[in-house]
């Protein structure tokens, strides 16, 4: 199928490709958000520190580093859809990995499987982050990744809960309470066939993957020619040669890695904390559900409000404030509260409503990062890809600070995230080169 240039797209077409691009969204969060499970999960099954299980995340988004580049190469040369099936069937090898890995309780093989999935996933997310970005007018384009971002975390609240009824058993939290007591042999006949539960759900997800690669190959999602999209005919100026010099883009890019670790934080981390305080995994379990529940609140209240009542960058500045609040009071708040039947510290909840504040975020940094970026907007899309693997990285920091001190303070390492994202918000964004000359004026 020939490229069609975005202008010519007519209304239908525009419709029928949101809808799809949105379900591609929601693969990308069930896939996703269920590592918020398997953290600790992997942690009893394979015998982990918090800093070995955050391994899981490190495995996951650390392809997006490695592939998000390559990724933009592979779609220019095999074309939008055909690039989309490549990367749901890296996906679904990924998924058919944790076969032998559960089969054998070998932590690294998972590790293996979850780099083969992220890989997958890092090339969908190239080609859908953009598509949808130019796919309309700019003013708007957080409100369409604000849509894209309710099929998102829509399917990260059922995704814990769908794998946790296979994965864990009410009577699996006396046991897990008492391991150290088990005798050798008792513990490694539990573990096996603990892990064992993976098998199951895995193999449907793959079979799953493949479909719906197949489904997407000869949907009516068309191929659009990116290169005459609103952005790409924007000049870029004929004295840029390189993306080097676009600096408000590779600030986006480090916005992005900021972001996306204090995103990744707040859900993947929340069932541990909850653990500090008490509360057994089978009870835990939908903390991560209700952090991406808050998250949808931000994104549906931005889909009202923008642009009608408030820009897109001001909502972006107010979330990037209101992640600090939060922040300071995870670390500083200090009161006991019973809610929906949970006795836990406040702190606990104010994780779950960094949800809300990371909401628009990622919506507020795509359009200024890719703002006038001309010929150079796929790979700069690329490099802001490349900031995902935040979501590697950051979670190891946390996991390692939870071990050396305690998961209270680990939480210390959102600062100096919100405190980047301030920057970006406010002055970062217009900052068009490296020598200090006059900044870009406000939009």
């Amino acid at each position: 199928m020939e490229s069609i240039p975005l202008a010519a797209l007519t209304k239908p077409q525009i419709n029928r490709s949101i809808v799809v691009i949105g379900t591609l969204f929601f693969v990308f969060g069930f896939v996703t958000w269920i590592n918020a499970i398997l953290i600790p999960y992997f942690k009893i099954a394979c015998e982990l520190t918090n800093f070995q299980s955050y391994l899981v995340a490190f495995a996951f988004y650390i392809s997006y580093f490695v592939m998000s580049v390559p990724a933009s190469f592979l779609l220019k040369k095999v074309g939008f859809k055909n690039g989309m099936l490549l990367g749901f069937l890296a996906m679904a090898t990924g998924a058919f990995v944790f076969l032998p890995a559960a089969y054998t309780r070998t932590y690294e093989i998972f590790l293996c499987g979850l780099f083969t999935i992220g890989t997958g996933l890092a090339i969908l997310q190239s080609a859908a982050n953009p598509y949808i970005t130019l796919l309309g007018p700019k003013e708007r384009a957080a409100q369409r990744i604000s849509i894209m971002g309710i099929c998102n975390k829509g399917a990260g609240i059922l995704a814990p809960f769908i794998f946790s009824f296979f994965l864990l058993r009410p009577e699996d939290s006396e046991t897990i309470a008492h391991l150290a007591d088990l005798a050798t042999s008792e513990r490694k006949i539990f573990l096996d066939a603990l892990v064992r539960r993976v098998m199951l759900p895995y193999s449907c997800l793959g079979i799953v993957l493949i479909a719906l690669g197949a489904l997407v190959k000869f949907s009516p999602l068309p191929e659009i020619d990116t290169d005459e999209g609103p952005l790409q005919t924007q000049q870029a100026g004929p004295e840029k040669k390189s993306i080097w010099q676009f600096p408000y883009l590779i600030l986006g890019a480090v916005a992005i890695f900021t972001h996306v670790g204090t995103h990744v934080i707040a859900i993947d981390t929340v069932i541990g904390y909850a653990g500090s305080m008490g509360i057994p995994l089978t009870k835990a379990r939908p903390f991560p559900s209700f952090t991406l529940l808050a998250t949808m609140i931000g994104y549906c209240t931005g889909i009202v409000l923008i642009p009608r009542f408030f820009s897109q960058l001001s909502i972006f500045r107010a979330c990037t404030v209101l992640g600090t609040a939060l922040s300071l009071g995870i670390l500083f708040a200090k009161a006991d509260i019973s809610l929906l039947g949970y006795q836990s510290d406040v702190s606990l909840w104010l994780v779950v409503l960094l949800g809300l504040a990371n909401s628009l975020i990622w919506a507020g940094i795509w359009p200024l990062a890719l703002d006038n970026l001309g010929k150079f907007t796929k790979l700069g899309a690329s490099i802001l890809i490349m900031g995902l693997c935040g979501q590697a990285i950051m979670p190891l920091i946390y996991g390692y600070l939870a071990d050396a001190y305690d998961h209270r303070f680990a939480y210390v390492i959102l600062l100096p995230c919100y405190a980047y994202l301030i920057f970006y918000a406010f002055k970062g964004y217009r900052i068009q080169s490296w020598k200090p000359v006059p900044i870009r004026t406000e939009r």
